[in-house]
């Protein structure tokens, strides 16, 4: 009994992504292309920002209500 050999064909694709990306990484360094961590540091960042900016206009627009 002979078993058909299964052919994966996304292999190659994602091992010369994989290289180009080692690749990129290595010439022009980390700082410039970023990294998953970094891009959701930021988002954390940018949320806590926009927090602090809607608890702002929350309490100016409290105390316009407290003058009338």
């Amino acid at each position: 009994m002979q078993t058909r050999a299964t052919l994966d064909i996304t292999a190659p694709p994602r091992a010369v992504l994989s290289a180009t990306v080692r690749l990129l990484y290595q010439v022009l360094g980390e700082e410039r292309l970023g990294t998953s961590r970094g891009n959701a540091w930021e988002a954390v960042c940018a949320d806590r920002e926009r927090a602090v900016a809607r608890a702002d206009v929350q309490r100016m627009l409290a105390a316009a209500r407290a003058l009338r």
